[in-house]
């Protein structure tokens, strides 16, 4: 054979490999070299066998290359050994689908081949090959249009077959591998196996339990592989048949449907197809122009396509083809598989068109090929059992090498591969499969990544359009039991941030870091503004963070820093309204005082003259200058201008203008939108009441009157500082409920620290950071006591953690790898590693701030009465004023009489006219005066100042009127669970003794386990410690050694120094008895005796002491099952009893013996029962709302008799049903004492917090309970329905003086004499103010029913539900969990079953009631077989 065709051999030693994995590196970097065919390492012989093509390299080049990879190679033979080659013979089959060049790409990218020659005439190819790595069979297998020629097969026969036998091929194997416990077993199998003549290679996974085995079937068997390794001492169990390895196979059926134009151009093709059909298609799911390109760029890449043109107007594709090699059919689902479930393809109209000459397709072709870009997709491959990032080298290295493969990106940490490929050319399921053929595992997911916020009620997927679309992935949460809808404007969640940038000097410095910035991936969009040194960047927290930003700016000189936020809630503190209305109100007051002196002076005078008057028949002018020259302040300084009016107008001008000046403010915005509130009416009246007086005296003093006019200077000041105080008070109460926020946002950690882990996980470097600076991915440190400074999910470590923050349940939660961790839960025992998922704003902590923050501020203000009532009393106002006024000017023209009769200050110096306007105007501006909505803006201030007052002397703290307005309409009273109806902390309800009490005492086993857990952190342990201390009567306990706890499982400890416990309460037993002995005999024989007792005690004591150490387990079921015990089902029953009444049952073994059980529970408080009893009776709707589970949820419910449950809910959960109940139109109470119960306190139309509870949840709380007592629940809405009803009251004698009042201002009494005269509107004002006042203060009289007061009443009709009667809903989702429905016969079953046992129940009781008297406990319970357990 010729020199030209053979290939040489060489021999490279190879040191520094450590592992399968280095082998796989170095095959795959030194195989991808030009030239080189083969490359066999191993690891054993630590050599490289490389085949490869003496023209191409050279055995020191090739040593070079394994040099460069960081392992020492030494070539001790440079003389390559030559290979012979050989010369097949393969004819193609007539109905070849593929073009020539494509086969000789094929063939030329396979391992084996080193020469080609084609002959398309005679349709034959000649392959020279390597009969050691390739043989004829595997070129048949790779292209199955070849088949041997049989001439060349006789010719040749014996050295074909003798190749076909040299070579049949390696085999994969994958093996179950059981027993393996550490690394040093799978090195064991590894080297054994590796050994055995014709295993070529073998990776074990410890992880994985499995080995995958590449193997030579005609040197050894897979039964003989698997009986090796179970010599070694492992069972093994093939896992997958054996199956031939295919050496850069790609899928044939995909090529064969869809084949790809060569690179070379359309001029090589066979010339055959020249005649061209036209298919026209409708396409819908087109949106943009982007999916055109998709179908134009995706078709245009196909053989058979000369060219297409996609109307996104018309909805359709004119396509042209080739009919003699592909079908409309073909093309149609083609067009479907661009985007699967995207598009919907019908085929309409299929025209023949004339043929065309090659050269001329050929023509229409090319713009086509310059124009289209192949068409990518993206998979990621989940990849297990890689162990370092020598495996990650091995798969990037052999799937880059495949056909279609664009670039391929594997993750360690992730454990997954993301590959960017051509569709025409491969598939992700071939990718999968030859992942797993190199020994790891693969699978397929449409589906990257997950993340849950919480609080926000979001999911964040990311995934592959390829394999599942978003309507499947909504389908699959709903399939879980969760509601889920596309949420379309996916963009919500881009990253906002503003920074300091500090150095700028100019535009250019601006234009710098624009530019630089928002060419950075990542970036939407950047501003930064010159003057306030400030950018504003928006990103997508996905590919960057805040920090790689701020990084990025200052590696351009310049330095940045972030905007430091307000982390305060002062916009709703209500600080400055505070300080303006108070400021209002000291402003009237002080100028207020001295004008109701004057006013009070002025009407005693009056009076008295009035009946001196009325006794001493007197002429008017008689009258006048009596009232000048015997009242002082009526004497003139000026003519026409009084001492007393001078004073008026000085007092009230600052009043008007500055006090009064918010209220111009608010009338003024209310008449801007078009609404008349109370400020409207005040202002109306202030002002009218102040320009009239001016100008009646201005009047008075041009015309130098001798009788002074008659003002209401003293009008504004009064209203003023009544109004002023009402408001005030108002916003203090407002300002209250912003402190929630306050607390809520002191909870968020201020700073993070943040970790650098290299490839092992190992600690490189830490770094405090500002918590707004920590991005999505980073790794950050928590320390035990620490707070989680962002949602995120443990990669390291094991703790216990306190979420009380969101769940509201006191028992802590164990996290370990893979668990998820809540922004300001706080760490308890153990360092954790996070990474964080959640940050910034999306964190559920700031997701309750917001919730918090929504509820106050949206909740619209329930406009109060007087509000409403004013809305249309200022108008009627108004009209009745104009109608009085025009009214008085008609009757004053016809009949002058009149006026001249009634006008008190009639002067006949004036003009008639002036006599009946001046007449008109005053007896409208009384009408004005005396219908000022003083009393009636009085009404609700008063009665809400009592109301509280009286509340907080009863332990009910009310904050400001309206939820104290609010409460008496209530129809739904929602409870939270732990802490309001049960008392928040768990107590021992019950100690079983499972051993005979010989062998081990009750005091005993209590001394043991109360020694245990003295040591244990958790609530559980400190219960059971606080009852065996109480029930030992012993401030001391034992001393524990060796103590372990398992998270979520139990505790295990060494006890001693307990006999100390036992033998003093023995003694204790014995020194009573001698104290009662001494009683009936005292003498000194006694004491002796009692003396040499207490010797012999502490002698057996000191013996004792040395002797006994106690073994002890305490935990649940897994533990003791983990630790070799057995549960027999008397033991599994009585756990499974107390599980179902929502207890948590603990088992205690000491010594290697089950010797105890303990029931532990939250218990419920003694008045729940009663007040939720109380609540329905007044006939409103009792709702148990939890975030514990359904069976306690239940249990709980049955004992208070609440027949409605939601458990299982979130914060966010509760807001939303506390709106879902209110959109039915029901105002809803909410009863809480958590953070978790803030947002719905808040939500709520009024929120009740009990006084014991969180900080948080009793400043968002509209109604605090100082006294933890739930009968004060009851008592809150007994007061606001008493003040409500005080309150209307309040307006009745409000509106009676204005509505008896205003007609008798107005004038239309004059005929039967009764004339207003204007201090008797002035003292009707002020009686309809005194009389509000003195109402309101009648409620200081309320007093809070007792407690046995209601026990007396509500007793008889109470007893406990049964559970079958509650209805319990798990989440928000309305579907309740009812008992099941039973048949008729079943129903009649139970029912007899229930009266026999209600007989039998009634004997015990009847047998019971003389030896015992119920508790409070046993009260709430029915049966008495469940009494048994709750009694201790």
């Amino acid at each position: 054979m010729d020199r030209s065709m053979v290939v040489d051999l060489v021999t490279i030693s190879v040191e520094g490999m450590t592992c399968g994995s280095c082998v796989w590196t170095i095959e795959q970097r030194i195989g991808k070299l030009n030239g080189v065919h083969h490359i066999k390492v191993s690891l054993e012989e630590k050599n490289a066998t490389i085949i490869y093509d003496p023209k191409l390299q050279t055995p020191k080049t090739l040593q070079e290359a394994i040099d460069d990879m960081g392992f020492d190679a030494v070539l001790h033979n440079p003389n390559p050994v030559p290979v012979l080659t050989d010369t097949v013979f393969l004819t193609v089959a007539a109905s070849l689908a593929l073009p020539w060049d494509h086969i000789q790409s094929i063939l030329l990218k396979t391992k084996g081949v080193t020469d080609i020659k084609i002959s398309p005439q005679q349709r034959t190819v000649v392959v020279t090959i390597i009969p050691s790595i390739l043989n004829a069979n595997q070129i048949i297998e790779l292209l199955p249009d070849l088949s041997l020629d049989i001439g060349t097969l006789e010719k040749k026969s014996g050295t074909c077959e003798d190749y076909s036998m040299a070579q049949v091929g390696e085999v994969m194997l994958k093996m179950k591998v059981e027993g393996m416990t550490c690394h040093s077993c799978t090195s064991t199998i590894e080297g054994k196996i590796g050994k055995l003549q014709g295993v070529q290679r073998i990776k074990v996974s410890l992880d994985n339990q499995e080995a995958t085995i590449v193997y030579q079937p005609h040197l050894i068997t897979a039964e003989e592989i698997k009986k090796q390794i179970e010599a070694v001492g492992f069972p093994a169990f093939i896992k997958k048949q054996p199956k031939y390895l295919k050496l850069g196979a790609i899928d044939i059926e995909r090529l064969k449907n869809t084949p790809v134009k060569s690179s070379e151009g359309p001029q090589q093709r066979s010339p055959s197809y020249s005649s061209d059909s036209t298919v026209t298609f409708i396409i819908d799911g087109m949106h943009c122009k982007s999916c055109v390109l998709n179908i134009e760029s995706a078709l245009s890449t196909l053989q058979y396509v000369s060219s297409i043109v996609v109307s996104l107007e018309n909805r359709s594709a004119i396509v042209k083809y080739n009919a003699s090699s592909v079908t409309p059919e073909t093309l149609r689902k083609a067009i479907e598989a661009i985007s699967p479930g995207k598009y919907k393809v019908s085929i309409t109209s299929e025209v023949e068109s004339t043929s065309n000459s090659p050269s001329s397709s050929s023509l229409q072709k090319i713009p086509l090929n310059t124009v289209s870009h192949p068409l990518t997709q993206e998979t990621v491959i989940n990849i297990g059992g890689m162990t370092c990032n020598s495996c990650v080298q091995s798969i990037e290295g052999v799937i880059s090498k495949k056909a279609g493969v664009k670039s391929i990106r594997v993750s360690l940490a992730n454990g997954n591969g993301t590959v960017e490929y051509d569709p025409l050319l491969t598939s992700p399921e071939t990718l999968r499969e030859a992942i797993e053929d190199m020994g790891f595992d693969a699978a397929l997911s449409g589906i990257y990544s997950v993340l849950v916020a919480l609080m926000a009620g979001k999911a964040e997927v990311r995934y592959n359009p390829a394999v599942i679309q978003p309507p499947v992935i909504a389908e699959l949460i709903r399939e879980l039991g969760f509601g889920a809808t596309m949420i379309e404007n996916a963009d919500e969640g881009d990253g906002v941030l503003e920074l300091v940038v500090r150095g700028m000097t100019c535009a250019s410095c601006v234009h710098k870091i624009e530019s630089i910035l928002t060419k950075h991936r990542g970036i939407f969009y950047c501003s930064v503004a010159l003057a306030t040194n400030k950018a504003h960047i928006k990103y997508d927290p996905e590919i960057i963070g805040p920090r790689d930003i701020i990084h990025t700016v200052e590696s351009l000189g310049f330095e940045a820093s972030l905007v430091k936020k307000d982390r305060s809630a002062s916009h709703l503190d209500h600080k400055r309204e505070i300080r303006q209305w108070r400021r209002s109100f000291l402003v009237s007051l002080f100028f207020c005082i001295p004008v109701m002196g004057l006013m009070i002076y002025m009407m005693v005078m009056d009076h008295h003259l009035a009946t001196l008057h009325h006794n001493q028949s007197m002429s008017q002018e008689e009258m006048i200058n009596i009232h000048s020259s015997s009242m002082f302040l009526e004497r003139q300084i000026l003519p026409g201008l009084s001492m007393m009016n001078l004073l008026s107008f000085l007092l009230c001008v600052p009043v008007q203008f500055f006090g009064g000046w918010y209220f111009y403010i608010q009338a003024y915005r209310a008449l801007k939108h078009k609404t008349a509130n109370m400020d409207v009416l005040i202002v109306l009246a202030t002002t009218i009441a102040f320009a009239y007086s001016l100008v009646i005296l201005l009047v008075a003093m041009y015309e130098r009157a001798k009788v002074n006019p008659i003002t209401f200077f003293d009008t504004p000041p009064m209203l003023f500082v009544f109004i002023a105080l009402g408001r005030w008070l108002e916003h203090i109460a407002k300002g209250k409920t912003s402190e929630a926020l306050a607390k809520l946002i002191s909870l968020q950690a201020t700073e993070a620290t943040i970790v650098t882990l290299d490839s092992d996980n190992i600690l490189l470097s830490e770094e405090q950071v500002d918590v707004e600076l920590v991005q999505r991915g980073d790794i950050i440190k928590v320390v035990p006591g620490g707070k989680f400074p962002v949602d995120g999910r443990v990669i390291e470590g094991h703790s216990m953690v306190d979420e009380s923050l969101i769940t509201g349940e006191a028992m802590p939660v164990a996290k370990k790898s893979g668990s998820t961790v809540i922004a300001g839960s706080i760490n308890q025992n153990g360092s954790l590693l996070i990474r964080a998922t959640h940050v910034g704003a999306d964190t559920t902590l700031s997701q309750i701030v917001k919730l918090v923050e929504e509820a106050q501020t949206s909740k619209a203000p329930i406009q109060q009465f007087a509000d409403k009532l004013s809305g249309y009393f200022v108008p009627f106002i108004v009209v009745i004023s104009i109608a009085t006024l025009l009214v008085w000017i008609i009757i004053g023209f016809l009949n002058f009489e009149i006026v001249e009769t009634y006008f008190p200050g009639y002067n006949r110096s004036i003009s008639r006219t002036e006599t009946i306007i001046r007449f008109a105007f005053q007896a409208s501006i009384t009408v004005l005066c005396i219908a000022c909505p003083c009393s009636l803006g009085l009404a609700t201030p008063t009665a809400v100042m009592v109301g509280t007052g009286v509340g907080a002397q009863n332990g009910i703290l009310i904050k400001g009127g309206e939820p104290l307005e609010m409460a008496h309409k209530v129809k739904v009273v929602v409870f939270d669970k732990t802490g309001t109806i049960t008392h928040g902390t768990p107590i021992v309800n019950q100690v079983k003794v499972l051993v005979e009490s010989n062998r081990i005492s009750r005091n005993k086993i209590l001394a043991i386990v109360g020694t245990a857990e003295s040591n244990s952190e958790h609530p559980l342990g400190a219960a059971i410690t606080k009852y065996c201390k109480q029930e030992l009567d012993t401030e001391t306990l034992g001393t524990c050694v060796d103590f372990q706890v398992v998270p979520g499982c139990g505790i295990s400890c060494k006890v001693i120094n307990i006999e100390g416990l036992l033998h003093k309460n023995n003694w204790r037993i014995e020194e009573n008895n001698i104290k009662n002995a001494s009683l009936v005999q005292i003498g000194a024989n006694n004491e002796q005796s009692s003396t040499s007792s207490s010797m012999i005690i502490d002698a057996q004591l000191s013996n004792a002491l040395n002797a006994q150490q106690y073994r002890v387990l305490i935990g649940n079921r897994e533990w003791m099952i983990r630790n070799g015990f057995v549960i027999n089902n008397d033991v599994d029953d009585s756990m499974t009893e107390h599980e179902r009444k929502g207890r948590t049952a603990v088992l205690v073994a000491v010594d290697d013996e089950l010797c105890g059980l303990i029931a532990i529970a939250d218990t419920v408080k003694p008045e729940a029962e009663l007040a939720v009893h109380i609540l329905k009776s007044m006939g409103l709707e009792v709702v148990l709302m939890t975030g514990d589970n359904s069976k306690t949820a239940r249990s709980i419910a049955s004992q208070v008799g609440i027949t409605k449950v939601f458990a299982e809910v979130l914060p966010s959960h509760k807001v939303a049903k506390v709106k879902q109940l209110q959109e039915e139109g029901k105002q809803v109470a909410m009863v809480g004492d958590g953070i978790n119960d803030s947002p719905a306190l808040a939500m709520a139309n009024v929120g009740i917090a009990i006084g014991t509870g969180t900080d948080v949840a009793i400043e968002a709380a509209d109604v605090v309970l100082i006294r933890n007592d739930l009968l004060d629940v009851v008592a809150s809405i007994d007061l606001s329905r008493k003040t409500v009803k005080r309150i209307r009251i309040n307006f009745v004698f409000a509106l009676i003086y204005n509505l008896v009042g205003i007609p008798i201002a107005a004038g239309v009494f004059m005929p039967i004499g009764l004339v207003l005269q204007p201090w008797m509107g002035s003292a009707a004002m002020a009686a309809s103010s005194v009389s509000v006042v003195l109402s309101s203060l009648f409620l200081k009289l309320y007093r809070k029913p007792t407690y046995e007061n209601y026990e007396l009443h509500a007793r008889s009709h109470m007893g406990q539900k049964r559970p079958s009667e509650i209805s319990v809903h798990v989440g928000i989702d309305d579907t309740s969990r009812n008992s099941p429905k039973l048949g008729l016969l079943d129903r009649i079953v139970n029912y007899s079953r229930a009266s026999i046992n209600s007989l039998l129940s009634d004997k015990r009781s009847l047998n019971s009631i003389g030896t015992s008297e119920p508790d409070k406990h046993s009260l709430l319970v029915g049966d008495c077989r469940e009494d048994d357990d709750t009694t201790l």
